[in-house]
């Protein structure tokens, strides 16, 4: 999506209520999309006829808690991408950069590898989230004090590399084959099949961390300047690396827990975002939380596209649309530097 030709200031007022809008439009539509198509007009006028009860317990127990997830899960990647690109000024920088994406996976997969998601059910989600709160103390441990971007992104890559060689290690070492089938149908992501449990269980750590995040808009412009003159305005760098960490792991690590890993949508919404704000990391903040519910929004429709007769992953479908953008960036950052 490109901005059209307008100053930046006449961009970003067009941009909430073309936001505003697409977001509500693709919520309302994932409310009506699936197996069973749901006229929620005929539903709220109490015309549905004989199917309305069935209809609204769809509605109510499936259809609405995966959409507000999408709405949690899309917003909590884009806004994290953005946070991260500003601090780190690297354009290719997203949540799974940190290692939060890839330790929450590894904290659900231990847990669906010893069989507790059966027996308990709140036991995957909260696996997810200890993986993610593990994998961030790791690499703040790693990083110490103070530490330069560069040195959270190599202990991100160390954290992520670790997260990924115990992974496979479980899955080379399931008891069955059934429960590498369970695996790998998790790490690939769905919003499929949740309840609002699982809502209950994102919901506080989306209002612990959001605030945090989009509180960042100006020490974000300030670092543009660079880390010197941001620390004579100010601001402390450290103190706002552990903020923007612990607020990362935290809301991505509970999203990581109840969807699966989902990559790519910290990546493209704040480059497909950018040139509406005129290229300001602090502007594209906010933004690029309702740009990831969108986008995610969409790609949950996505899976439920009947040409191909079955549902796909969102993962698989996010996977798809971000690895293109992602080699294009990567093309783009080549040309660059030559």
């Amino acid at each position: 999506m490109n901005a059209p030709s307008q100053s930046p200031t006449s961009q970003a007022r067009w941009l909430w209520p073309v936001l505003v809008t697409t977001t509500a439009v693709l919520f309302i539509a994932s409310l009506k999309v699936g197996p069973a198509s749901i006229p929620l007009w005929d539903l709220t006028t109490g015309n549905a006829g004989a199917e309305a009860a069935t209809l609204a317990l769809i509605l109510a127990e499936i259809r609405l808690p995966r959409a507000i997830l999408a709405v949690f899960v899309g917003g909590t990647l884009g806004l994290c991408g953005a946070v991260l690109q500003g601090l780190l000024r690297n354009p290719l920088a997203e949540p799974g950069l940190l290692g939060a994406s890839s330790a929450g996976a590894l904290g659900a997969v231990i847990v669906l590898y010893h069989g507790l998601a059966t027996t308990v059910p709140l036991a995957l989600p909260m696996g997810g989230i200890a993986g993610a709160l593990t994998g961030i103390i790791l690499i703040m441990f790693l990083a110490g004090r103070g530490a330069r971007p560069s040195t959270l992104i190599l202990a991100g890559v160390a954290v992520n590399s670790l997260a990924g060689a115990l992974t496979a290690l479980a899955l080379n070492l399931a008891p069955s084959p059934f429960a590498s089938l369970e695996i790998v149908f998790w790490m690939l992501g769905s919003l499929a099949d949740r309840s609002f449990d699982h809502v209950r269980i994102v919901l506080p750590f989306v209002l612990l961390g959001w605030p945090i995040l989009l509180t960042l808009r100006r020490p974000l412009e300030a670092l543009t300047l660079g880390e010197d003159v941001a620390s004579s305005l100010g601001f402390d760098l450290r103190h706002l690396q552990l903020r923007v960490v612990l607020a990362t792991g935290l809301t991505v690590g509970a999203c990581v827990s109840v969807s699966g890993n989902i990559g790519f949508v910290g990546l493209m919404v704040p480059h497909l975002l950018r040139p509406w704000v005129g290229h300001h990391p602090g502007r594209l903040v906010a933004p690029s939380a309702l740009g990831g519910a969108a986008l995610l929004l969409g790609a949950d429709l996505l899976t439920r596209s009947p040409v191909l007769g079955q549902e796909l992953k969102l993962g698989v479908v996010t996977a798809l649309l971000g690895a293109p953008l992602f080699l294009h960036l990567l093309w783009h950052l080549r040309r660059r530097l030559l």
